[in-house]
């Protein structure tokens, strides 16, 4: 059906274009029914379609944690941020391998010791069932509302600026198509297809950085040719991009924390993990390569700023098709159909990564409650229909999408929205033995319904005068979590279990005695390696 789409709408497409696009999409589709169905072996187990049998070794997970991570709203909303505002929308990046580290060192030992099948799971085993049903639900709705709906949207609108495809049929096409694989295949379905759309997905971003690099004349032509403002990534409070110093160090941990450590659309791929060694490098590894997409994604918008301040382009009329227009003017014929395949792969295996986990989330946690005797074949059919009817409702809400006044702030918004009491709940969970399961589902409750109202203040900021910048709300919302908390566990202790006790670092140094690889490989020296790194490029980049 999509190809068929793509094939009447891309009237401005060659046939090698054509062609490359729809072999792309056989192919990726093709690879991802055959890996899931041959790594079960004509078994329906449960942990083997939604965690892989825990065979995931660290290259997998670092690339899937990546790749799912990226979508089409980083590749339009970095060019355009780029574009518009220079670097520092790239601190949404580099703030992320701070967060890996946290994740490899302080939860990934907890979630592979324990076994987990899902993040709700873990809350339970250290506060209750409440806090475990409250998260699940939260989960599946971010999953839905932030995941694919506004990656979704946002390929639809490039494909539509690109091939002239209606935004409504580049959804309907992506969705059944990345939904095939997903709900045939399960998690090493997903895993495969998202190490191959990485690759491809990078091989395409790094075109258009080399053949922009070469038409305006290397990083000197950008330096004469733009404000030096915009190759900086810490701004004073009265940058116009509305992105100060203190809001991103304030307000990124919050969101950053609940998406790299405790959304299951992100970490599942380390649940899946073969050992606790590689749940600890994948993430790592991972992590050096969110370096690269401020040079790839953010770049590119900068540098056709540089070339439009050359006259080489005119400027452009609006800010958000800075990408469709790189692709178009800089990439020579036969290569658009590569970078065509490299936006649906960001599509595709975000989309793919939070259909599979909303599968695990409702099977597991919610229908798995109501009849705990299902067994493994008949919880993976639920799980299949859990994500026919996600992929439904993912269609739904991506048509208002558009109300937001930018993409990719939209979703950062609803972000920080969500993350304040997941981040709470899991920071003091892990690190304060007296946090209590009461504490706990009074934070999410209260959490979840402040960040509501909040976001009902921003949808409607023309009538309310809301102006406060998310990422500040991010975090004051977190703080009156984390205080809420603790109020709550002080006035009602937790009476531990020898289970939840063991889930609580007694000295958060506990986290690196356990023994790694030897040399390089050891998690702890790729930690230290990766933090002196991210340090020096803000140091550079200041």
């Amino acid at each position: 059906m999509f190809t068929n789409l793509l094939a009447a709408g891309a009237e401005s497409l060659n046939f090698i274009d054509k062609a490359v696009l729809v072999v792309y999409l056989v192919v990726i589709v093709g690879i991802g029914c055959w890996t899931g169905m041959r790594s079960r072996k004509g078994t329906e187990g449960g942990r083997d379609y939604f965690l892989a049998g825990g065979s995931l070794r660290w290259p997998m997970i670092g690339l899937a944690l990546f790749s799912t991570n990226i979508s089409t709203i980083h590749l339009v909303g970095f060019a355009q941020e780029g574009y518009k505002n220079g670097l520092v929308a790239g601190n949404f990046e580099w703030m992320a391998p701070f967060l890996l580290i946290v994740l490899a060192l302080f939860f990934a030992p907890f979630y592979i010791r324990s076994r987990v099948a899902t993040l709700p799971d873990f809350l339970e085993r250290r506060y209750n069932r409440s806090c475990r049903d409250w998260l699940a639900g939260l989960s599946i709705i971010s999953a839905i509302f932030i995941h694919i709906g506004f990656t979704l949207y946002t390929g639809a609108v490039v494909l539509k600026g690109l091939f002239g495809i209606p935004i409504l049929y580049s959804i309907i096409g992506a969705t059944l198509l990345t939904g095939l694989y997903t709900i045939v295949g399960g998690l090493m379905a997903v895993v495969v297809t998202e190490s191959i759309q990485t690759i491809v997905l990078l091989a395409g971003s790094i075109l258009i950085t080399v053949f922009g690099l070469i038409k305006v004349g290397g990083w000197g032509g950008i330096v004469e040719n733009v404000e030096a403002v915009k190759l900086t990534m810490l701004r004073p409070s009265d940058d116009p991009a509305n992105l100060p110093w203190y809001s991103i160090f304030l307000g990124y941990p919050v969101i950053g924390l609940w998406y790299w450590c405790a959304d299951q659309t992100i970490v599942q791929r380390v649940l899946g993990a073969k050992d606790e060694n590689h749940a600890r490098v994948g993430p790592l590894f991972a992590g050096f390569i969110k370096i690269l997409p401020v040079f790839i994604f953010v770049l590119p918008g900068i540098m056709l700023t540089a070339l439009i301040n050359q006259g080489q382009f005119p400027p452009l009329e609006d800010s958000k098709d800075a990408y469709s227009y790189l692709i178009t003017n800089l990439l020579p014929t036969g290569l658009t159909g590569v970078m065509a395949a490299a936006l649906l792969a960001a599509l595709m295996s975000t989309v793919s990564g939070a259909l599979n986990s909303i599968a695990t989330l409702f099977s597991y946690d919610l229908y798995k409650r109501w009849k705990p005797d299902t067994s493994d074949k008949n919880l993976v059919f639920i799980g299949r229909a859990a994500t026919f009817v996600a992929m439904i409702v993912a269609i739904v809400w991506s048509q208002y999408i558009g109300h937001f006044e930018g993409i990719y702030q939209g979703c950062i918004s609803l972000i920080c929205y969500v993350a304040p009491p997941i981040t709470a709940v899991f920071l003091l969970g892990v690190f304060w033995k007296r946090a209590s399961g009461s504490g706990a589902i009074v934070t999410l409750v209260i959490g979840s319904i402040l960040g509501f109202v909040v976001f009902l203040l921003e949808w409607y900021k023309e009538a309310t005068g809301w102006t406060m910048p998310a990422m500040l709300a991010g975090f004051y919302l977190c703080m009156i979590c984390i205080g809420v908390h603790i109020a709550v566990s002080m006035f009602k202790p937790h009476v531990h279990t020898a289970d939840s006790e063991s889930l609580v670092w007694g000295n958060p140094l506990d986290c690196i005695k356990a023994p790694g690889w030897k040399g390089i490989g050891d998690y702890r020296v790729l930690s230290a390696i990766l933090f002196a790194v991210m340090v020096a490029l803000y140091v550079i980049f200041r």
